[in-house]
């Protein structure tokens, strides 16, 4: 599957979900539980979703994923998340 066709993927809202175990500092979590509903996520989870998911487009993006892989990145970074997650300085 050519990398652009992957990231095009990503635009889809029914993509199937794994569950995985992620073990972290539990003030992490509490940190993440009490600025999510500030920053308008529902949870905590999504919230640590729309950040692996911010840094996994920089990276796909430096990696050269092809100007149609930039150009549908760039379209990923315009949803509420990607908007929100621009506009962080940590």
């Amino acid at each position: 599957m050519k990398s652009a066709d992957r990231v095009l993927g990503r635009l889809r809202k029914d993509r199937p979900m794994v569950t995985i175990t992620l073990r972290m500092p539990g003030d992490v979590v509490d940190d993440l539980k009490r600025v999510a509903p500030k920053l308008g996520f529902s949870g905590y989870q999504p919230l640590l979703r729309a950040y692996v998911g911010r840094g996994l487009r920089a990276d796909l993006a430096r990696s050269g994923a092809g100007s149609r892989g930039r150009r549908v990145l760039h379209a990923i970074g315009q949803n509420a998340a990607g908007r929100f997650l621009a506009g962080l300085s940590v």
